[in-house]
């Protein structure tokens, strides 16, 4: 259960801050998501960067947050948004983030206020909160300076999904940079992320310790994988997460496969829309429109029955955990020339970690065998090893803060740094006080 009582279960420290900043990890320190972290200085600005939710199950939530006034959304995960709408209900946050990442907040959160109330988990917040997190939205472009107290604030873009930011962060003492989730290296929607040189680093070690194959070697043994299936006389099934792989995986299919009977469905068809409609986020964005012309929208039970018969189907949820990705398997299922591609993490307790463990999952409540070809692939957003180190030297930061990892991840990048920068691995919980 979800047991806020506003401003009263709240460990933020109440002594002020004397010198350097405080930084405060509400979720997020030494886990994958369900990010929250709260910055102050000696001058009493105070600032809450990302406050999501960990869709479990059950959902993990981070702390609760004291009163804030300023909060900053690196982007539109449902592990960073998430809990956004009860930070506006309880304590009228005004949200800070890009013109994109305000314009599928809406679709995010109703998904999520679904999702619960199907599940029967408690949220915290409701539609009202909701609603008005919609009017809380205050928007800045990447590179933009911008202020919140004694504080100049700049957006740089992340490279892990369009839309997404890093946060650069003056304060009368010190230069911050947040990393938000990151990936350096170039994908089919977005460019990498820069360096940008600072004092102290955050940095999300989500890969820590893990390289990533080539990202090109990768697509061309997803491409290739597709056309031996599609040859049999096989449906493909790629189940993806709406927002950033779809996406991908269309751009990868069009630029290698044209001729291919691509369908499209689930919720990233209704987030493209909005990322046509924020075209100065998306790398080449011509070419987003072209494929979303060339694929075909499922929009209906009709289209949805039509795509049956195509050679690839893209479609939510990305971890098999419902979604049209469900409904098409239940189907695709009885004919052994079908497959499914996994282009992603498939978290434990998830229904995708399932079908490769055990070779089942849960359909409409039933355990259910599925004996079809299942393969996974590592098309990830996110910095491998390597790329996380580079980065780190390349801002040359006096602090490096480690989160958004596991105990491993963090501990394989902090023990690259033994003398500069000053490692340091937060708890959820825990404050760190950097001059």
């Amino acid at each position: 259960m979800v047991l806020y009582t506003p401003g009263r279960t709240s460990g933020y420290p109440e002594e002020r801050v004397e010198s350097g900043i405080r930084l405060h990890f509400l979720g997020g320190g030494d886990e994958v998501g369900n990010v929250g972290c709260l910055l102050e200085d000696r001058t009493g600005t105070r600032v809450l960067i990302d406050y999501g939710l960990a869709p479990t199950r059950p959902p993990r939530y981070p702390k609760e947050c004291p009163p804030i006034e300023h909060t900053i959304i690196t982007h539109s995960h449902i592990d960073h948004i998430g809990m956004a709408p009860w930070l506006v209900g309880q304590h009228g946050a005004t949200l800070h983030g890009t013109t994109l990442t305000a314009a599928v907040s809406e679709i995010m959160w109703r998904d999520t206020y679904k999702v619960s109330s199907i599940e029967g988990y408690p949220l915290p917040w409701d539609k009202r909160d909701l609603d008005a997190a919609l009017n809380a939205w205050q928007t800045h472009d990447v590179g933009e300076w911008f202020e919140i107290g004694e504080w100049k604030c700049r957006f740089h873009r992340a490279g892990h999904i369009p839309g997404a930011i890093m946060i650069e962060i003056k304060t009368p003492e010190l230069r911050l940079l947040w990393s938000g989730d990151i990936d350096i290296r170039d994908g089919p929607n977005v460019r990498g992320a820069e360096p940008v040189n600072c004092d102290i680093l955050c940095l999300e070690a989500t890969y820590g310790g893990r390289e990533h194959p080539v990202r090109a070697t990768e697509e061309a043994r997803f491409v290739s994988r597709v056309k031996e299936v599609v040859s049999r006389g096989g449906v493909v099934l790629v189940p993806a997460f709406a927002s950033g792989r779809c996406q991908d995986i269309l751009r990868i299919l069009h630029r290698a496969a044209p001729h291919l009977n691509v369908h499209f469905d689930g919720m990233g068809t209704r987030l493209t829309r909005h990322w046509l409609s924020h075209p100065e986020h998306i790398d080449e964005p011509e070419h987003l429109r072209e494929v979303w012309n060339w694929a075909r929208i499922v929009s209906s039970k009709s289209d949805r029955k039509k795509a049956l018969d195509a050679d690839v189907i893209v479609t939510t949820s990305g971890m098999l955990d419902g979604g049209p990705a469900i409904w098409y398997l239940n189907r695709l299922r009885h004919d052994s020339a079908n497959a499914i591609l996994l282009t992603g993490y498939q978290a434990e307790g998830s229904g995708g970690h399932r079908l490769l463990d055990k070779g089942s999952l849960r359909i409409f409540g039933n355990e259910t065998a599925i004996d079809l070809e299942v393969t996974q692939f590592q098309l990830s957003n996110h910095a491998g090893h390597s790329d996380l180190i580079s980065f780190v030297r390349a801002c040359e930061p006096r602090h490096v803060v480690l989160f958004h990892g596991d105990d491993d991840a963090r501990s394989a990048i902090a023990a690259e740094f033994t003398e500069s920068p000053t490692p340091s691995l937060p708890l959820n919980g825990d404050t760190l006080n950097l001059n």
